[in-house]
């Protein structure tokens, strides 16, 4: 093996899926891709490139990704520098080698990072693995606890106070203040203006909404993590109470002079929202900023989690993610698209007309006709 490795042009995107559509055997991918995925490996394998360096984590240990492993497994060299600024210092083209792990320019070196290999990636991966059968199994252990002590509640259902806010035959839309709120709330814009569902806050998802644009009509929670400015909003308050009787909220909305009811009820928040949406009898209950998947169950490593998982077997199919509503939104025809259509065709008439004297004669004969007919100058 030469001093130096490999020589290519960089080639570099923070979309590994915009990036995988340009690149050949002889560039350097450069990609900041937290944790690849397999269908991200597969593709950058088959584009041919031979070094990938990753200025984030190809494997976090989160959860047991068998990506990077597939991409190394292929042939390709994957070197991680976390933290790296090569997007602020390396452009689209230019000439840089590769010796060992560190990439260079012109011999200066720009980054200095860790080769992946084969071995050592299978070892994380089966840890991983591992650390997601224990993490099932207490989970369902858990689950099947909250069932017995709390499974009456789940079955019977909470006994919710009476709203202003009608819900029947309405949507709802939840907003907890979760991972990727807000590329959510600017997906579902376009549902929003049209459906009009009815706004539910989870806590600190009332300042989601207020920063989207948006008023929230009620606001469920312990009230630990939303503004003042929220609270005023003149949305309905519903303080989340623990099962003994304890409501923290409610002090803070006696402070503020707010009107409010409380539900005492097991599980978190986002459970009493969703169940409020249910039980109120909306037809559709949109969540933002509450993917609970089987990563973020790991993540949080919660008990309350177990709570969230009945609660969605319960809310059923009126339940959907604000991804999905925003793909079926966008789907939607405007009136733009119909307009242009008919200019179009209005267009082709006035050109079929202009080339041709004999249809131009039958336009000109009806105008007159019509002319005589309304009495027309």
């Amino acid at each position: 093996m030469s001093f130096v490795e490999l020589t290519g042009l960089a080639k570099l995107d923070r979309r590994t899926k915009d990036l995988v559509k340009r690149l050949s055997s002889e560039d350097i991918a450069i990609i900041d891709h937290t944790d690849i995925d397999r269908v991200s490996a597969e593709e950058l394998a088959e584009s041919g490139v031979r070094v990938v360096v990753n200025v984030a984590p190809s494997q976090t240990g989160r959860f047991p990704n068998p990506g990077p492993l597939a991409l190394v497994r292929a042939g390709v060299r994957l070197i991680d520098a976390p933290g790296a600024d090569l997007f602020d210092t390396v452009r689209e083209g230019e000439v840089l080698s590769v010796r060992g792990a560190g990439l260079y320019r012109n011999g200066t070196r720009l980054a200095a990072g860790r080769v992946q290999d084969a071995d050592t990636l299978e070892r994380a991966l089966s840890e991983q693995r591992g650390r997601v059968t224990e993490a099932l199994e207490a989970f369902a252990e858990n689950t099947m606890r909250y069932l017995r002590e709390e499974g009456k509640l789940l079955a019977e259902g909470i006994q919710f106070p009476q709203l202003e806010t009608r819900f029947r035959e309405r949507h709802a839309l939840v907003v907890a203040r979760g991972p990727g709120y807000k590329r959510d709330l600017r997906m579902v814009r376009p549902y929003i203006r049209d459906f009009k569902p009815v706004l539910i806050a989870v806590d600190g998802g009332a300042d989601a909404l207020l920063e989207a644009g948006y008023k929230p009509d009620v606001i469920v929670g312990d009230m630990d993590s939303v503004s003042d400015k929220a609270l005023k909003s003149g949305a309905e308050l519903v303080v989340h109470a623990y099962t003994h009787g304890a409501a923290p909220g409610a002090e803070r909305a006696e402070q503020l002079g707010l009107n409010y009811e409380v539900v005492p009820a097991t599980g978190i928040s986002e459970d009493i929202a969703l169940l409020l949406a249910f039980e109120k009898g909306s037809e559709l209950i949109v969540a933002v900023g509450t993917h609970f998947n089987l990563i973020e169950f790991l993540e949080r490593n919660r008990a309350g989690m177990s709570s969230t998982f009945l609660t969605r077997l319960k809310v059923g199919e009126i339940l959907i993610d604000a991804k999905g509503v925003s793909r079926l939104a966008s789907r939607q025809v405007g009136l733009l698209p119909l307009v242009i259509f008919a200019l179009a065709g209005f267009a082709a008439i006035g050109v079929a007309i202009a080339v041709s004297p004999a249809l131009r004669h039958v336009i000109e004969y009806l105008a007159l006709r019509l002319r005589d007919l309304l009495g027309i100058g």
